[in-house]
């Protein structure tokens, strides 16, 4: 597929964006932001998309006073494991009454900047095996590893050793990546960070900068764009979220610099342009975002897919953003959602039908904590 080009929207101009920015002081009432502008992106679209205006309703506050979290990862029975990137440890919410369970903590893990332990997916045959998966950050690089998890023994204790899957991803004190996820071929993707150089996102024989695709034992895929390869596309950034649509196609976020931040839809063996272009720039060989937003309305992280639109939690832009989606193209622009309501969002997660969880990210050393932060929200969205 080839991206076809859409005219962008000019929105307000805002600061540099070396990172997930420091969002600005205070909270006010939800409102509705200014649409961020939307493009096409290759393939064919679906004859109808969902409707332009779409809606979010907060149920309920599940669960609050958590501590830097980060990835989530729902098990089977609805109830959630949650990350902490600074306390390196895992949480296990109940999904009905919001009790907190520390499960184990991982060894290794050396957070500090935007490192620390990120990501986290359960095995396809989490029933059978009872894999935990977990993107973290240690003294010398990042690395996916999985543990036993075992309910039967004591809290804190249920995580078994590591087993590290794939070692040497760069890290640094910024754009570490961290995102993972089984796809619905149930092959593990990862989103990587360029540590800060460049030069990494560029490289095909570096990990830094990367979208990857490997077995759950951390090996290269049959059908992957190079033999013995697991990078599946490059030229990014940071990517922070990784979500697929009803047609299995995948959706990934990433935090721009300048000016643009950006949704993209993934092709295998895609450049994706850092740092040749930023945003939507029509240069040949590079594949243009299908959406894009000034760093100061997004720097995005975690998204999902449910009724029909990407949704797209935004850190510094402090809300939610819906895209919503007529095949590999938006239908109409983006609408944002909770604006400064809950603060800087990390983490949003789909459990089928309307129904999100979304994680806020005030503890991380760069939010304004409130009382009762962080918090994990149910939201029912159309």
């Amino acid at each position: 597929m080839t991206a076809v080009l859409a005219t962008a929207v000019l929105l307000l101009a805002a600061g540099c964006s070396s990172g997930d920015d420091k969002a600005p002081a205070g909270r006010t009432g939800a409102t509705s932001a200014p649409a961020a502008p939307s493009s096409g992106a290759g393939g064919s679209p679906s004859p109808t998309g969902p409707p332009a205006k779409g809606s979010v309703k907060v149920v309920s506050t599940l669960t609050q006073g958590l501590k830097s979290p980060w990835g989530v990862a729902p098990l089977a029975d609805g109830d959630l494991l949650v990350a902490s990137r600074d306390e390196g440890t895992i949480t296990r919410i109940d999904a009905e009454s919001g009790k907190q369970t520390q499960i184990g903590s991982v060894p290794g893990v050396s957070p500090g900047g935007e490192g620390g332990l990120l990501g986290l997916a359960v095995s396809p045959s989490f029933a059978s095996d009872h894999q935990v998966y977990a993107y973290f950050t240690t003294e010398s690089d990042n690395r996916i590893a999985r543990m036993l998890y075992d309910e039967q023994k004591p809290a804190g204790q249920q995580l078994g050793a590591p087993d590290t899957i794939l070692r040497g991803i760069p890290k640094g004190s910024i754009h570490n990546g961290g995102r993972i996820a089984f796809g619905p071929d149930k092959m593990l993707y990862a989103g990587t960070g360029e540590t800060g150089d460049k030069s990494l996102a560029q490289d095909k024989k570096s990990l830094g900068g990367k979208i990857l695709r490997m077995t759950p034992d951390g090996r290269p895929v049959h059908g992957n764009p190079e033999a013995d390869s697991i990078v599946y596309s490059w030229g990014h950034r940071n990517v922070q979220g990784l979500a697929w649509d009803s047609d299995k196609r995948l959706w990934a976020s990433e935090f721009g610099q300048n000016t643009w931040d950006e949704l993209n839809l993934i092709e295998p063996g895609k450049n994706y342009g850092w740092p040749e272009v930023e945003g939507k720039a029509g240069k040949p060989g590079f594949v243009d975002p299908v959406a894009q937003w000034r760093t100061a309305d997004a720097s995005p992280s975690g998204i999902a897919y449910a009724e029909g639109s990407i949704w797209m939690a935004s850190l510094r832009g402090e809300r939610l953003w819906r895209i919503p989606l007529a095949g590999a193209k938006p239908s109409a622009q983006p609408q944002s959602f909770l604006q400064g309501k809950y603060g800087r969002l990390r983490t949003v997660v789909s459990v089928g039908g309307a129904k999100l969880w979304l994680v806020t990210s005030e503890t991380d050393n760069r939010g304004t904590p409130e009382p009762g932060d962080d918090k994990i929200l149910q939201l029912d969205v159309k």
